[in-house]
């Protein structure tokens, strides 16, 4: 069975923010088209960010999908790893603030900014 890499950016037990890879199963659909089961949806959004947008760090509020359309995103984490990601990439984006927590940028989150020469440009998908 072939299956779907979901990379997903979570929030650990520590309140910080990891990444890590969940496969889905592609269980669906025939031998020439396979499919994963139907998985819920609340709405899209598409972005455009300039050349040289770079957030704070920051909580994801509502779990989404973020495709890549157009640019390159880079994804900072407070450990001072990051990931770049390109046109027809994606990840799930659920690092959201611990229960009780109190927002603090030296402890949660992530921040994201634009690189390379061309302007961001992503689709959100609320799931």
């Amino acid at each position: 069975m072939s299956t779907f890499t979901k990379t997903i950016l979570f929030t650990d037990a520590d309140g910080r923010a990891r990444w890590r890879d969940e496969a889905i199963a592609l269980s669906e659909g025939k031998p020439q088209a396979l499919l994963s089961p139907l998985q819920p949806s609340g709405g899209y959004q598409l972005r455009h960010s300039p050349v040289g947008f770079r957030s704070q760090f920051h909580c994801t509020e509502t779990p989404q999908w973020v495709f890549i359309l157009g640019g390159q995103m880079e994804i900072g984490l407070q450990d001072g790893s990051s990931r770049v990601f390109k046109p027809g990439e994606h990840f799930f984006s659920d690092d959201r603030l611990p229960p009780g927590a109190a927002f603090d940028p030296q402890v949660h989150g992530h921040w994201s900014r634009q690189v390379g020469p061309d302007p961001l440009v992503t689709l959100f998908v609320r799931a």
